[in-house]
């Protein structure tokens, strides 16, 4: 309670100072050190994992129609939007309709059993109209996907849409056989976001990742390690920036204390290890960044 309390504090704190998101990721890195610092076997994991998921968010730069400046969307699946619906057989037509924000595919299936014992009902679909918008346009686009089939239990249909949809509206023209209601879910597959290796934050975004796999084994050295390497990476010039201010009489002292350089070699290392077992993407930066850190260690040996 008391790690916690202080945590609040120092958050509720460093906010007023806040103008760009390094400068927001950067003094919530030195809450997160100095937290995991004070901590005695109480880190209070779900605040931290939840600082640092909005400071990922931070640094890949939200744009206001919810895509992002340094991150972008891709045909893997992050979640899914599901609802069931009952087709009633004494209608003609069932139109059945979904929603979903950043949506790629459609999935159409009927479970085996409408409740735990009764045997679901095959349904008939004769088409799939999607009205959705498309990541970096505004106007309208629309979809028709003729199935003209029937969906027996058991069994699945997927729809590709035409693009990522930015949201996405799914309407399904059905109809029941007379036997009985029959049941059918509908499913938007989300697509997963992955983040610029070209971002001026991808050194940082990749240690908060860090961070979050840390914390998952409480493991409080690297937790340490990542937070003061996203201050050095957000903040690498202060000492610089400190030497060009014209000369003046000193109103304090101002002490920097940089990582040792073995945390920062550990960090590269973890948050390398974090890229190579992630996706494809995820992979290929870890390699290349593994690839720049066995350069820079060849020629520091020189």
């Amino acid at each position: 309670m008391k790690v916690t309390a202080t945590l609040l504090f120092l958050v509720a704190t460093v906010t007023f100072a806040q103008t760009t998101p390094a400068t927001r990721v950067a003094d919530d890195a030195k809450v997160i050190d100095r937290v995991a610092e004070a901590s005695r076997k109480d880190l209070p994991q779900d605040l931290l994992k939840r600082i640092v998921n909005e400071d990922i968010e931070a640094l890949r730069v939200k744009r206001a129609d919810g895509t992002y400046q340094y991150a972008l969307y891709d045909k893997m699946e992050a979640g899914r939007v599901t609802n069931s619906f009952s087709v009633d057989p004494g209608k003609k037509e069932t139109v059945l309709e979904l929603r979903g924000p950043f949506a790629y595919r459609l999935v159409l299936s009927a479970p085996s059993r409408r409740m735990l014992v009764t045997r679901n009902k095959h349904v008939y679909v004769d088409r799939a109209e999607i009205e959705y918008i498309p990541l970096n346009d505004s106007s309208k686009k629309y979809q028709t996907s003729r199935i003209g089939a029937w969906i027996e239990p058991g069994t699945s249909k997927n729809i590709e849409l035409n693009e990522i949809a930015r949201q996405a509206t799914v309407r399904v023209f059905t109809h029941a056989d007379e036997g009985g209601y029959g049941n059918l879910d509908l499913t938007l597959i989300q697509a997963k976001i992955f983040d610029d290796s070209t971002s001026p934050y991808a050194d940082a975004v990749a240690s908060e990742k860090a961070i979050l796999t840390a914390l998952d084994h409480n493991d409080v050295a690297s937790v340490r390690a990542m937070a003061q390497r996203i201050v050095a990476s957000l903040q690498p010039n202060v000492a610089a920036q400190v030497a060009a201010i014209p000369a003046r009489p000193p109103a304090g002292t101002v002490e920097v204390t940089a990582p040792k350089a073995d945390d920062q070699l550990y960090g590269e290392l973890q948050s390398i290890e974090d890229l190579l077992t992630g996706s494809d993407s995820e992979r290929r930066q870890g390699l290349d960044r593994l690839h720049q850190l066995v350069r820079r260690l060849r020629t520091s040996s020189r």
